[in-house]
């Protein structure tokens, strides 16, 4: 049995099993159909192996091509120093009473990697800086955030103020749900606030109605409405004003652990600062790793590129349904050309996957349990169950080598960061 070199990526070996261990295995699955058949004329258990192999011979050698050639195949594999990285095709099936089974397997292993050149890589660096008018527009988002609003008497809702209404939104078109809302903020003239909704309310008061339609654009954010006219009928319930609270030291205390607003400018510039590293960190480590890719070619395994394509895809439908987008209109999304489009980044991926590996391995950089454990505390801590808890569904779901390959990939980049400097 040897394995043939179709490319880089793919080996093919013809496999030969014994006759008489063909002959045992078909034996032993003759006797459990021996012993379950049922049949007219026969007492359960009583049936003749030559009625047995008449009645479902094909069913037999079914049976023991299953428990044979998976267990063959790895015995030969193992032989041979081959690590598969896709599912065998079998093929060239041979198997008839008295003789050998024979068959040919055909998969996808690694491809001879030498990564070189990590070592004189070099990071861009940027000076972080927050300025003044930075944290002062992150100050004016605090204090909107801590706005009240008072109720407004005796005039009509005008520019800058708030109407708190109910509101239905029937599709023009009579297909598609609608929408249904109570007690909506609506600012009139409001950056945020659709034109229609500011044009048909200025000048209201509580109780009035007001019917109209809007027609959303075709790149509307929310999906759903993308293209649509919806007609709205919208009741105002009550008007408000908006009070921003003074920017003073009061309320800088009522934030939390502050004593004064400059506290509040400085925890605001170092949480900036941090975020702002952070960023310039990240774009450098994908830097990085873009070099890595352009100076180490190597073709990769397409079972690893489907499976990333496949990642990418679950990803980015998961993201759109988030958005709003309706199942019936993902099934009519061309599957095929979404996944040509996906392509090239999964290659890079699978890429930078195979050769960061190479690296810790060279590195000898390793995910030690007690970092294992750490990441499970924190998801602990985050979805407020036990530790215990977790670490059981992440076994179930053998998720713990995901997070420990996570951790590894992780500790390379840091590696290769730190090492640029």
């Amino acid at each position: 049995m040897s394995a043939t070199d179709t490319n880089a990526c793919t080996r093919e070996i013809a496999i030969e099993v014994p006759a008489d261990v063909v002959a045992q295995e078909t034996e032993r699955v003759l006797q459990q159909y021996q012993k379950m058949a049922r049949l007219p004329g026969f007492r359960r258990g009583k049936v003749p192996a030559t009625v047995i192999r008449q009645r479902f011979g094909e069913d037999l050698k079914s049976e023991v091509v299953e428990q044979l050639v998976p267990r063959f195949f790895r015995q030969e594999v193992e032989r041979q120093g081959l690590m598969p990285v896709s599912q065998p095709r079998v093929t060239d099936m041979h198997f008839h009473d008295g003789e050998p089974l024979r068959f040919k397997a055909t998969f996808e292993v690694l491809p001879p990697i030498e990564v070189s050149g990590y070592e004189a890589l070099r990071a861009e660096k940027p000076e972080i800086g927050v300025s003044n008018e930075e944290v002062e527009a992150q100050l004016a988002r605090l204090r909107e955030q801590h706005a009240t609003f008072d109720p407004i008497e005796g005039r009509p809702l005008a520019d800058g103020d708030f109407a708190q209404v109910s509101f239905t939104g029937t599709p023009k078109e009579g297909s598609g749900k609608g929408a249904q809302m109570d007690d909506v903020m609506v600012e009139i003239g409001g950056g945020n606030t659709l034109p229609e909704f500011t044009e048909n309310l200025r000048g209201t008061t509580p109780g009035d109605q007001r019917t109209f339609e809007v027609t959303y654009p075709e790149d509307s954010p929310d999906k759903r409405l993308a293209g649509k006219t919806l007609s709205y009928s919208v009741t105002v319930n009550s008007m408000k004003k908006k009070i921003l609270p003074e920017l003073d030291d009061a309320f800088a205390k009522s934030l939390g652990d502050f004593e004064t607003l400059d506290g509040v400018r400085q925890r605001i510039r170092e949480g900036m600062e941090q975020e702002k590293r952070h960023e310039a960190e990240h774009q450098a480590k994908e830097k990085l790793v873009d070099e890595l890719v352009r100076r180490n070619d190597f073709p990769v395994p397409e079972s690893l590129v489907d499976r990333q394509v496949d990642v990418r895809l679950e990803r980015g439908l998961r993201a759109l349904a988030a958005q709003g987008l309706r199942a019936e209109d993902m099934k009519k999304m061309d599957l095929t050309r979404l996944r040509s489009g996906q392509r090239e980044a999964a290659v890079r991926e699978v890429k930078a996957s195979l050769i960061l590996e190479k690296i810790a391995d060279a590195e000898k950089i390793a995910v030690s349990d007690e970092e294992i454990e750490k990441e499970i505390d924190a998801l602990a801590r985050q979805t407020q169950q036990t530790s215990e808890a977790i670490r059981a569904r992440l076994t179930r779901e053998g998720a713990l080598d995901r997070i420990r390959n996570r951790i590894r990939t992780e500790k390379v980049l840091d590696f290769l960061y730190r090492k640029s400097a």
